[in-house]
């Protein structure tokens, strides 16, 4: 029969460390995403790589085990199969690639396909990546029973992806300015937040206490490795962007020394000429 499960059982700090966890790397990808547009095409790919993994890798899958903390059956432990949850992490990186790619404004097949067009097709594959990564994830738990989901929130949690990451999309391509990609970012992390829960509500459990006790990982001891990793993913990217020149200051460096070369160059000029009787 169906049985009661827990999503804060550990309380409500873990739904505030996984919001801003999906914040943090949608932030970090976001602003990969807007530095891809200002550099050339091959170096703007590693920075979309980089978003793919701040996004899909640290936004999206890491914010889903966090969140999975708080996730309790009482009657049976949880345990979580190691292949799937890999794939998971996979498949979410990239799918998020690939949306990225589409939604990138100097894409090969810019010249036939409208621009809204581009970013709803990125906007769908994110959101479908986020929806495919939960449930792939939710496909590894383990437990004595069986999990199945309703429906109607399966699909709620996909339109919920789908939509926000659309608008995250199209605030990023125009995200010039740190206030707009902070908005981006905030935005993205309410997608991956709110379709995780609004999957998880769907979360429908059948226990068999007549079954062995599951095999697998606990949750903590996927977390840490995790944790270790998100670290790394994240300190590469932000890195990068600490040493990246920005575009408007070189801009701007490139116009002093042209008003301090005039400035020099008019100097001369009056000295060669003398003072004037």
């Amino acid at each position: 029969m169906s049985h009661d499960v827990h999503h804060f059982s550990m309380g409500m700090w873990v739904f505030f460390l996984s919001y801003a966890t999906a914040v943090m790397g949608s932030f970090v990808g976001l602003s990969c995403v807007s530095r891809s547009l200002d550099e050339p095409r091959r170096s703007g790919n590693w920075w979309l790589l980089m978003a793919s993994l701040s996004i899909g890798g640290v936004g999206i899958w890491l914010m889903h085990f966090i969140g999975m903390m708080g996730f309790s059956v009482p009657g049976t432990p949880i345990r979580y199969d190691l292949s799937p949850t890999v794939f998971s992490v996979v498949l979410a990186v990239l799918a998020t690639l690939v949306g990225l790619r589409i939604a990138d404004v100097r894409s090969v097949s810019s010249r036939s396909v409208p621009e809204g067009a581009r970013l709803l097709i990125g906007g769908v594959l994110m959101g479908v990546a986020v929806s495919l990564m939960h449930y792939s994830g939710m496909s590894a738990i383990r437990i004595r029973g069986t999990i199945e989901h309703e429906i109607g929130f399966v699909v709620a949690s996909v339109a919920i992806g789908v939509v926000a990451s659309t608008v995250a999309l199209a605030l990023a391509r125009r995200a010039r300015r740190f206030q707009l990609r902070v908005a981006a970012a905030f935005v993205m992390g309410c997608a991956v937040v709110a379709l995780h829960y609004t999957g998880m509500a769907g979360v429908r459990v059948t226990l068999d206490p007549s079954l062995p006790t599951p095999d697998g990982m606990t949750v903590m001891s996927l977390l840490f490795p995790a944790f270790v990793l998100g670290i790394i993913v994240l300190a590469v990217p932000i890195t990068a962007l600490l040493l990246a020149s920005d575009p408007e200051d070189t801009v701007r460096d490139a116009r002093l020394e042209q008003w301090a070369s005039e400035v020099e160059r008019q100097i001369d000029r009056d000295t060669v000429r003398g003072p004037v009787m």
